[in-house]
């Protein structure tokens, strides 16, 4: 079975970081590109970044330059640093494979 918990979120300040992880079970994580997608109160789902088995990344303009997407396979885990973090970075960030999404982890960024 595939399992994806999310973990790090928190209350932010304007400005501040968070790392956000996520561990990966019940599938061979080192071959597949994994996300970070997001959601906003009363909004759809965002995407935010992808990392594939070479460790190539892409990332959303609103969110290039401040964040950073990495695995570590050996943990069978992914990461998501976010640095300069803005009001309008509050959400609830998922990891997600092309067909499963883990609960989900909530990022609030609010002085």
């Amino acid at each position: 079975e595939v399992q994806l918990v999310e973990s790090g979120g928190g209350l932010v300040q304007p400005g501040g970081s968070l790392r956000l992880s996520c561990t990966a079970s019940g599938f061979t994580f080192s071959i597949y590109d994994m996300s970070w997608v997001r959601q906003a109160p009363g909004k759809g789902l965002e995407w935010v970044s992808t990392i594939n088995r070479d460790d190539g990344t892409v990332y959303a303009d609103s969110v290039k330059g401040r964040f950073t997407i990495s695995r570590n396979s050996a943990k069978n885990t992914l990461y998501l640093q976010m640095n300069s973090l803005k009001p309008e970075d509050t959400a609830m960030y998922y990891c997600k494979t092309d067909s499963h999404r883990g609960q989900g982890t909530q990022v609030t960024v609010s002085s």
